[in-house]
């Protein structure tokens, strides 16, 4: 098994998720993800500073107000917001992280790696989270043909 996947694996291992950059809009990277996280049984919450709700439940304004039963963050932003997102997971003690592609930076990166975060980038959450359906399905068959997919 590759590092890559180990890390992959212990994402996965977290009791509660948290969404950094859920929106109003349900068709969002956010929103979609949040929807498509609770249908397979995850529990996840979302973030957003300008939202108290979302589908009928809490939405946080920041991380530093997150339960302390969460314990990684996907995050959806803009890329330079990212590290903000971050600097405040570390801040709470949440090393699970996971950006999501176009939502990576290098500094945000760098920052995880460099106080030792498991920070996963450059991949996509869906093409992970079993049960893998729809396009991500598709899109994982893609990277199993061409070695990119980071096997157990």
């Amino acid at each position: 098994m590759n590092n890559k996947r180990v890390m992959i694996n212990k994402f996965f291992e977290s009791r509660e998720f948290a969404i950094a950059g859920v929106s109003r809009n349900e068709h969002k990277t956010g929103s979609v993800f949040l929807k498509e996280l609770k249908a397979k049984g995850l529990k996840v919450v979302g973030i957003n500073p300008n939202m108290s709700e979302i589908d009928g439940e809490i939405c946080f304004k920041s991380v530093s107000e997150l339960p302390k039963s969460v314990d990684a963050i996907i995050t959806t932003v803009k890329p330079e917001n990212t590290l903000s997102v971050v600097k405040s997971a570390l801040e709470k003690g949440i090393t699970n992280i996971w950006m999501q592609l176009g939502s990576q930076s290098d500094e945000a990166i760098k920052f995880a790696t460099e106080n030792g975060m498991n920070v996963i980038y450059k991949e996509c959450l869906m093409m992970y989270c079993e049960p893998v359906t729809s396009i991500h399905k598709f899109h994982r068959g893609i990277m199993k043909l061409f070695g990119k997919y980071h096997k157990n």
